[in-house]
């Protein structure tokens, strides 16, 4: 499948296997351990050979990033900004009581889908979606939340469901 049906695909689904996204995850929450996370990583590197994220973007035009102090001196420094002046143009703290970045889609983000400050982009940029690390089996609430926002979530988990 082409790298664009991946995320075609994605777009057209998403919504209607919310359901069967819940009951995937109760499934795969039965199987934890250090197995489900071998085959998630694996699983991750294949899907995402396949998934351009500079084609989607979702996850840059739909949730702000959780921003850690060490994030916003290394951003403020490489803007020539004081930290202080950074944290007052670009954060604000959330209903959950995190620090993020104070409008969606990112400031930072390109018309292209270029991330103006990617080599040195939050911690939770790099991390996200969170399915490649050996971890996979401890989030599943986040993965079944982040499928709506990413189509290699979304994948990743289906693939998942088909072999497990």
């Amino acid at each position: 499948m082409s790298k664009n049906n991946l995320i075609n695909e994605w777009k057209r689904k998403k919504a209607p296997a919310k359901p069967e996204t819940r009951l995937l995850l109760k499934k795969l929450k039965k199987k934890k351990g250090k197995q489900l996370d071998k085959h998630a990583d694996e699983v991750h590197g294949n899907i995402f050979k396949n998934i351009d994220c500079l084609e989607c973007a979702n996850c840059c035009t739909s949730i702000p990033p959780i921003v850690n102090k060490t994030d916003a001196s290394r951003i403020a420094k490489k803007l020539g900004m004081k930290p202080a002046a950074f944290e007052k143009e670009y954060l604000v703290i959330d209903e959950d009581g995190d620090i993020v970045m104070n409008t969606s889609p990112c400031p930072f983000l390109q018309k292209n889908n270029n991330c103006l400050i990617y080599e040195i982009r939050p911690k939770a940029c790099r991390q996200f979606p969170h399915t490649d690390n050996l971890d996979f089996s401890k989030n599943m609430k986040l993965h079944g939340m982040n499928a709506n926002i990413c189509p290699g979530v979304f994948h990743i988990l289906r693939r998942l469901g088909e072999v497990i």
